[in-house]
C-alpha cells in the first residue's frame, strides 16, 4: 500500500467516526452481530421507528421527535402539549400497518392535567410527506386526572392484528390503583384507532369497572411487543427485584401489589406473597431487577434460529436479554459499550435489530456479522 492510499483509508476511517456510521461488532452465542450507530446526539431518546421507505423517527423524552435520514437530524413540528417531568415527558412512538399508504403514527405522551398532575396519553397524527410537520394531530385517548408526581406512565402502544391498539398504563407510583377496577393506571387498555371501546372487550357492559381495560394488576409495564400469533407481550418494572416478563390474556390479573417476586425498596414485603388464586404468575421474572425497558418479539427474518425468541433491554445493567422456549428462559445477555441503558428495541422492516442506548444518546442498528 503507498502512501497515498494509506492516507485515503485513514481518511474514510476518520469520516465514518465523525458520521456516526462507523461498525463494531456485538458477541452472541449465534455468532458475532455487527453494530452501527445510526444516529447519536441525542439528550433523552426513548422510542424509534424505522420508516418503511427509510430513514426513522425519534421520540426525546424532553418533548421532540426527531426525524433522521441519510445522517441528518430535523425536529418534526406539531406535537401536542407534553409535561416534562421525572418519567414522564413525550414517549412511544408507533407507526400504523398501512403507514406506507396514509402516513398515520400513534404518539404516547405525560399530558399536563388540572392540580399540576399529568397522565398518560394516546394521540393520531400524519407525518408530512417532506418528514417535517404532524397534520390532524388529535388525542384519542387519556387517563382521568388524578396522577401526581413523575413515576410509572407505562407507556407503549402496540397496533394489534385487527387494527386496535395495546396501551400499557403505569400505576403511577400509587400501588392500590392497580386493584383499582375504576381506574385504568396499572392496566393494559385496548381501544380503537379512533378511541372509542371494541364491543368485544372483557369488561364491556359491566358496571363497576373502565371497559378499555383489558387486563389489570400490573406496575409499569415499559416494554410490549406481538408474537407471531398475535398475542401480546409486555416487559415490567418491578420494585426491588420482581421484574417480569408477561403474556397478556384479556380479562386477566397480573397480581400488583398483592403478588410479587420482589419486595419494596425499604425491605419490606410486598403484599401476600407470590402467589394467589386468581392472579397470573409471570412468564419469567428476574431477582435482581434488570430495570426492563423495551421489549421485542423477533419474527427470525435475519436469523430463524431466534424466531420467537423475546428480547428485552435492560436499563439497569446495560445490556439485552434474549429469552426463549417454553418455559421461558435466558439464553444469554447481549452486551458491549452500545449497550448502555437500553432503553426501546424493535425490528426494522428489513429484519435488522435496533435499540435506543439512553446512556449514550443513540440509535443503534444490529445485523448478523462476520
Amino acid at each position: 500500500m503507498t502512501i497515498v492510499q494509506l492516507g485515503s483509508v485513514i481518511l474514510t476511517i476518520a469520516s465514518l467516526l465523525a458520521s456516526g456510521q462507523a461498525r463494531a461488532e456485538l458477541s452472541s452465542r449465534a455468532g458475532p452481530l455487527r453494530i452501527e450507530a445510526m444516529v447519536e446526539g441525542l439528550r433523552s431518546p426513548w422510542a424509534v421507528a424505522p420508516l418503511p421507505v427509510g430513514g426513522f423517527l425519534v421520540t426525546e423524552r424532553d418533548g421532540v421527535l426527531v426525524h433522521v435520514a441519510q445522517g441528518r437530524k430535523n425536529e418534526v413540528a406539531g406535537l401536542p402539549r407534553v409535561r416534562v417531568a421525572g418519567q414522564g415527558g413525550l414517549l412511544d412512538i408507533t407507526l400504523a400497518r398501512d403507514f406506507t399508504r396514509n402516513r398515520r403514527l400513534y404518539l404516547t405522551y405525560a399530558q399536563p392535567q388540572s392540580g399540576g398532575g399529568a397522565g398518560t396519553a394516546v394521540a393520531v397524527a400524519r407525518l408530512s410527506e417532506d418528514n417535517r410537520r404532524l397534520t390532524g394531530l388529535r388525542q384519542i385517548y387519556q387517563v382521568p386526572p388524578g396522577g401526581q408526581g413523575g413515576r410509572h406512565f407505562g407507556s407503549r402502544v402496540v397496533e394489534a392484528p385487527d387494527g386496535t391498539l395495546f396501551v400499557t398504563l403505569g400505576d403511577r407510583g400509587d400501588d392500590a390503583s392497580a386493584q383499582d377496577p375504576t381506574n385504568p393506571q396499572g392496566s393494559v387498555i385496548r381501544i380503537n384507532p379512533d378511541g372509542s371501546i371494541p364491543s368485544d372487550n372483557p369488561f364491556v357492559g359491566q358496571s363497576g369497572i373502565r371497559s378499555e381495560i383489558w387486563s389489570l394488576g400490573h406496575r409499569n409495564p415499559q416494554g410490549a411487543g406481538l408474537d407471531a400469533q398475535g398475542r401480546l407481550w409486555t416487559s415490567e418494572h418491578g420494585a426491588r427485584g420482581g421484574d417480569e416478563v408477561n403474556q397478556i390474556r384479556p380479562g386477566a390479573n397480573y397480581g400488583w401489589p398483592v403478588i410479587s417476586y420482589g419486595r419494596h425498596y425499604s425491605g419490606a414485603k410486598i403484599g401476600e406473597g407470590t402467589h394467589k388464586a386468581g392472579m397470573e404468575q409471570p412468564q419469567f421474572h428476574w431477582d435482581p431487577s434488570i430495570a426492563p425497558s423495551g421489549l421485542l418479539v423477533y419474527s427470525g427474518a435475519l436469523r430463524p434460529d431466534w424466531a420467537g425468541d423475546i428480547f428485552v433491554g435492560s436499563l439497569k445493567f446495560d445490556h439485552i436479554v434474549r429469552l426463549t422456549g417454553s418455559p421461558l428462559r435466558e439464553a444469554e445477555r447481549i452486551e458491549g459499550p452500545e449497550t448502555e441503558r437500553v432503553r426501546d428495541i424493535v425490528e426494522a422492516p428489513d429484519g435488522t435489530i435496533w435499540f435506543i442506548s439512553e446512556g449514550r444518546g443513540a440509535v443503534y442498528r444490529v445485523a448478523p456479522g462476520g
